[in-house]
């Protein structure tokens, strides 16, 4: 191989690899995407119910406090299904305040449920997720529990 040839090659990989380079600082530099628990905090994040009984609807409401640097807007918090009504704040959350997104669960069915709720903050793409968990009992058996429970506690 002609040495100029050789040499030629050399600067076109010499070219390829800074322009690589450069562009994987670039993907890193701006990937530093800001997640919404930069400004939002959830010290709470899963309630579990525990056992419940059918029919009877149960709240929990997930306390927040604004950890950032300017109010923060809850543009909507999303069941994952229609069992499952969330209620969120309609005003901006002034920063260091707390404030609180209630989860209302109707026990309609008996059976064990595992529910989420997306909390959509103004300004970031990507919500945060609260669950909410427990067993939903048949009348009958949230009576046999509770007699159980009574038993027990004695």
């Amino acid at each position: 191989m002609h040495p100029k040839f050789k040499i030629r090659i050399i600067n076109h990989m010499k070219k390829l690899i800074f322009s690589l380079l450069s562009l994987f600082i670039m993907a890193t530099g701006f990937s530093q995407v800001k997640r919404a628990s930069d400004v939002v905090s959830f010290p709470v994040v899963r309630h579990d119910f525990g056992k419940i009984k059918q029919g009877v609807p149960v709240n929990y409401g997930f306390e927040f406090k604004n950890i950032g640097k300017a109010p923060v807007v809850i543009e909507s918090a999303t069941a994952s299904c229609g069992c499952t009504t969330p209620a969120w704040p309609k005003k901006p959350v002034l920063q260091g305040k707390n404030d609180k997104i209630t989860a209302g669960f109707n026990a309609a069915a008996p059976g064990p449920f595992n529910k989420s709720i997306q909390v959509k903050v103004a300004g970031f793409d990507l919500p945060l997720e609260l669950i909410i968990t427990g067993n939903v009992l048949s009348p009958a058996d949230y009576a046999k529990y509770q007699a159980e429970t009574n038993k027990s506690s004695r």
